[in-house]
């Protein structure tokens, strides 16, 4: 389970319609508890592509995340992007891109503008795609 503050996730949702049309992108850190992982932090990083279709996150800004997460003692938990015409599941270059198969792998639909979709996905190393509950709490 993913657990996840609502201040959070309306910090990725605005991130994500700001960068509309296209793919927005981020890491999320915080801390890991048995299959419980928490969300401490969300950074909000640039799609240098600016396409509709994919992304690729700033690395400079990754690296700086990157420092700052290990500064504040928490891990990385994975990355969340969005899909601005399609659904909350991973593509297939998502699946060809997840490198990471202890990674959460968030994706936030805008398909229906006024109802945005987010879920967690993981990605195993074979490429298959398993879906994770993802908590809101305030």
């Amino acid at each position: 389970m993913l657990i996840l503050k609502k201040e959070d996730y309306e910090k990725m949702l605005k991130h994500c319609q700001d960068g509309l049309p296209n793919e927005a992108c981020g890491l999320i850190a915080g801390r890991v508890e048995g299959d419980t992982k928490t969300v401490e932090k969300v950074y909000l990083l640039t799609n240098v592509d600016e396409s509709r279709e994919h992304f690729t996150m700033d690395p400079r800004e990754q690296l700086a995340a990157v420092k700052d997460v290990r500064k504040n003692g928490l891990e990385l938990l994975g990355n969340f992007h969005s899909h601005p015409e399609t659904p909350s599941r991973p593509s297939e270059e998502d699946k060809r891109l997840a490198y990471d198969s202890a990674g959460e792998y968030l994706i936030l639909s805008l398909m229906e503008e006024e109802h945005p979709v987010l879920n967690a996905f993981h990605i195993d190393k074979d490429k298959n795609v398993s879906r994770n509950e993802i908590k809101i709490i305030t």
